[in-house]
């Protein structure tokens, strides 16, 4: 797992949205804008409160329905824990559940939460399911899921240290990630070095043109607003432009 961003850095992307790092990102990214690093479906992040979390991809998959897991690897657990702590933080465990669409059981919960947390894990992605929300939230673990569910089933790890698939996203170990309300990103490892200036750029450029020309309006008609934007938007592109050589969007 390669370290690219500081301490800092990673406290700093911490601050914005994953919106705003996105912006930051199509800037500065060789990927295709329309796919690949991001949830394609809808995701639940069931504590917003907590705000953003950022850190780097564990990977595992799941089948809570198939309790041939549990016979067939009977340390798959231990094995999987073992894995886990030895990796350095901060970690996003990202879980790919092979049940979907169905939910029958659920890996995170209170217990798992608290273990994960106290081995550098700050959060959870899963396409399955979480329970006990309240107790995560407690426990100072986020969740970004499909759905709740009260149960466990045969949850255990069925293998990790892998690609995974969730929410139309492939995602390796050790990507850094981004996610919150909105959604979340998987960064390309080329993208971390310069992810966290040009998001700050990206936003600043934002306040400094297009928001301003939109919200201070007192006093103009519909053709002075419409042409304060219109300006606004060429000094957003440029400037863009200049930075990135991409350009803006507006």
């Amino acid at each position: 797992m390669s370290r690219i961003l500081s301490s800092g850095e990673l406290l700093q992307l911490k601050r914005w949205n994953t919106p705003t790092i996105y912006n930051g990102w199509a800037q500065i990214t060789k990927q295709d804008l329309a796919k690949g690093c991001f949830n394609l479906d809808e995701v639940t992040d069931f504590m917003p409160a907590m705000g953003p979390m950022v850190g780097y991809a564990i990977t595992v998959v799941i089948e809570p329905s198939n309790k041939k897991h549990t016979e067939t690897n009977p340390n798959a657990v231990s094995e999987y824990r073992a894995y886990m702590a030895s990796v350095p933080g901060p970690k996003i465990v990202v879980i790919q559940d092979l049940d979907k669409p169905s939910c029958v059981g659920a890996f995170w919960g209170e217990v798992n939460a608290n273990i994960h947390r106290s081995l550098g894990c700050i959060g959870t992605i899963t396409d399955g399911a979480v329970r006990d929300i309240d107790e995560m939230t407690n426990a100072g673990f986020k969740a970004i899921a499909k759905r709740l569910c009260i149960g466990n089933a045969h949850v255990t790890p069925v293998k990790w240290n892998c690609e995974v698939e969730v929410f139309g996203c492939k995602i390796q170990p050790g990507q850094l990630i981004h996610a919150d309300k909105h959604g979340f990103i998987a960064v390309p490892p080329e993208d971390e070095a310069k992810l966290l200036e040009a998001s700050v750029f990206m936003d600043v450029n934002e306040c400094l043109t297009i928001i301003p020309a939109a919200r201070f309006t007192s006093g103009k008609n519909q053709d002075e607003i419409l042409s304060g934007i219109k300006e606004a938007g060429k000094t957003f592109n440029s400037e863009a432009k200049r930075k990135f050589s991409k350009g803006g969007e507006w």
